[in-house]
This record gives structure tokens, sequence and C-alpha cells, in this order.
């Protein structure tokens, strides 16, 4: 039986809007523990805003929003931090720092939330690079990594503080469909083992291939598309 525990993101009549022109109207959203939802819509449509919502990077217009303990109508600008440490967030672009190792890429994030005990942050960088697959690829720089090896070493970047959301926004858009169907597996993986995971995308192969709920940003709303699967 679900409960309040179990939601990680309730959005309940929510406006969200940017330079003065509203993006969404009345957006009513639940996702729950281990929920895997894709996010599908023209380009222009509103995914991007919509997730940027949920880490507080677009404020909310009108109505009401949870994400995980925080209201986002109300939440201080002191929190937006312990927020976003609890929402993994990847990017179609990748955003490694390209003048460090993969390590040193993940050992910068830990540096930057907070984490102190290097042999903690060791042991964290081993597990969620074995969790992608990419146990020996920590010494690499980025540039000798594949696009589809980069992402991997994203998604262990957004599970360095054990998330209870991953974002994804357009995670296979710069990745050949083998690839970018290696990461969405990948994801649904993480959603299997608890973790929430909304994945905004155009690529309806992957859609198919890997069913889930579906969400879709269309004519300034979110609708429910019938018919998608439980993951």
């Amino acid at each position: 039986m679900d409960t309040e525990k179990d939601i990680i993101v309730k959005y309940e009549g929510v406006d969200l809007e940017l330079d003065g022109n509203t993006i969404l109207s009345d957006i009513n959203l639940t996702i729950r523990e281990g929920d895997f939802v894709y996010l599908i819509g023209k380009v222009g449509s509103g995914k991007s805003t919509l997730l940027k919502s949920m880490y507080h990077e677009v404020s909310l217009e009108k109505g009401s929003a949870r994400v995980m303990d925080y209201y986002m109508e109300t939440i201080k600008k002191k929190q937006v931090p312990y927020l976003r440490r609890k929402v993994g967030i990847v990017f179609q672009d990748f955003q490694l720092l390209i003048d460090r190792s993969v390590a040193k890429n993940l050992e910068f994030v830990l540096r930057a939330t907070g984490w102190k005990n290097k042999d903690l942050m060791d042991l964290r960088i081993s597990e969620v690079l074995t969790q992608v697959g990419m146990q020996n690829k920590g010494y690499k720089m980025p540039h000798e990594l594949s696009g589809g090896e980069q992402q991997r070493i994203v998604i262990a970047r957004a599970l360095l503080n054990s998330p209870e959301i991953i974002l994804a926004d357009e995670p296979t858009g710069n990745l050949d469909p083998e690839m970018g169907s290696q990461i969405v597996h990948l994801l649904h993986t993480i959603a299997e083992g608890g973790t929430a995971v909304l994945m905004a995308t155009h690529n309806y192969a992957v859609v198919q291939r890997y069913p889930g709920r579906i969400v879709k940003c269309e004519d300034g709303y979110l609708k429910e598309v019938k018919g998608s699967q439980g993951s």
C-alpha cells in the first residue's frame, strides 16, 4: 500500500513560468520510491523547466510542491544545497571537468558537498564506479572515454550522495542508439534499487524498449499518457 512516506515528488496545481511567460500550468504529479518515469514532449514544451523546478533553479509561480521533505513554495535559500545533494542530476552534455581524472571529478563533488575523510571518499567513488560498470576507469581522463562511458561517469557522479531521485535531462541525446539504450537500461536498474528516476527524452525507441510511466508536456500542461506501463 502506498503511503506518504513513499512519495518523493508531489506537485499539486503548480504553475511554472520563465521570463514572465507561463510555461506549464496546473501540474499534478506524484513520483514514488523506485518509480521510473519518462518525461516526453517537443523542444520548448517545458520538460527542462519542470526538472529545474525540482532542484529549485526555477521557482513555483502557483500551487504546492514537495520534493522529499522540502516544500518548494517555502524553501529557504540555505536549504537549497541540502535539497540538491539528495537530487542526482544527469545532463545531456556531461559537464565533466576536463582537466582531471574520473576519480578526481568525483572527489571534487564529494569535497564540495562536505565530505572530508579521504578513505571514505575513495570507498564511495569505488562503489559508484562499480555500480555503473566503470570500476577500472577511475584513472582515465574524460577525453579518453567514449560518449557512453562519459555518461556512465555522469550517472556515477549523480549517485555519489545516495539521492532519492535522479533527474536525467536527455541523457541519450549525444549518444548513438546502442549506447543510449545501455544508459537507459542502467537507469532502470537504478530505479529497481529504489531510487526514483525522471528522464526527459525525445528518444521514443528507448521508451518502447524499456517501458515505464510516461508523462507528456503538451500545450502548456503535463498529462499522464494512457497505456503507459509501470516499471
